[in-house]
């Protein structure tokens, strides 16, 4: 770890500071879905559901073959399946935070600030289901065995590892989301829903990157060989979440082969491997990343 990484490591006493300035912004500049999205607002036929270059099937050969009302039901499909993974991971969040403070200090702003955490997450959630409603799509989540991977997650994981976990997640959404609310092409629905979210996770992501690296700072050989697995093993259950089957199969495609053309489709590779630098660098810049975990990172093209 160079010097210039120590220095910049937060301590406990940056702690408060930090919460106090996160809730000032709360405070400033927070969102209820319910008001802020247009939920009676038609649905366009001529717009995506999201931007057509993150679409799991973009630049492939089945793409060129689709018509353009096959591509926009696509996309739809997809970006309930985002929603679907972002709903199910902020439950898990929200499991983790309220048990990492169940002990602490409620007076103390780094307590507040994570139930303000709380909160804000609670209205993603309903947002993202909404989102899906809205575009009349199936319900979709994690495949039922990470599912219930989750729940073992969501009881047993602490500290560091939990935090990571839980933020490079947030962030996966982020890299898409950005793109997504600045896409005219993309349906106003999901334009709204991810400028919501990509603003108010924008505090949540410092939270959590902060707290990662005060919690990381000292750990031994073997605390750093579990916090590694298990921030890899959550992003790679995120990444995979996100190409599903049953999505092919709804949109009115060969599920077969389209989930062949997504496994080896370099645009969408590149993309995710663009996109998720800023986070790989921060995952190794607090010694996150190394040994075994690299071979997670590379299978789903972080790496």
């Amino acid at each position: 770890m160079t010097a210039s990484i120590e220095s910049a490591r937060p301590t406990t006493s940056d702690r408060e500071e930090t919460a106090q300035r996160l809730l000032a912004s709360s405070a400033r500049k927070s969102y209820d879905p319910m008001v802020e999205v247009d939920w009676e607002a038609p649905i366009p036929a001529d717009k995506f559901g999201l931007t057509p270059e993150w679409s799991t099937l973009y630049g492939t050969a089945l793409w060129d073959e689709m018509t353009d009302e096959q591509r926009i039901e696509l996309t739809k499909h997809e970006a309930a399946c985002v929603s679907g993974v972002g709903l199910w991971f902020e439950i898990l969040l929200m499991q983790m935070l309220l048990r990492d403070v169940y002990g602490r200090d409620k007076h103390s702003r780094h307590v507040q600030f994570a139930l303000t955490e709380v909160a804000d997450e609670c209205r993603h959630s309903v947002m993202f289901a909404r989102a899906g409603e809205r575009l009349s799509m199936p319900g979709y989540g994690p495949p039922k065995i990470i599912h219930r991977l989750g729940r073992i997650w969501g009881s047993f994981f602490r500290g560091a590892n939990a935090y990571a976990s839980v933020m490079a997640a947030e962030e996966i959404l982020d890299m898409m989301q950005r793109d997504f609310m600045r896409d005219e092409r993309v349906q106003p629905v999901t334009r709204t829903v991810s400028k919501i979210h990509v603003l108010e996770e924008a505090r949540h992501i410092r939270f959590a990157r902060e707290e990662v690296l005060r919690r990381i700072e000292g750990a031994g050989w073997g605390r750093l060989q579990i916090e590694r697995l298990n921030t890899a093993v959550v992003v790679y259950f995120v990444m995979k979440s996100m190409i599903r089957k049953d999505v092919y199969r709804n949109a009115g495609l060969d599920p077969q082969r389209a989930r062949d053309e997504a496994k080896h489709n370099q645009h969408y590779k590149d993309m995710v491997r663009t996109s998720g630098s800023k986070l790989m660098q921060f995952l190794d810049s607090a010694g996150l990343v190394g040994g075994p975990t690299k071979r997670l990172y590379k299978r789903v093209h972080l790496l």
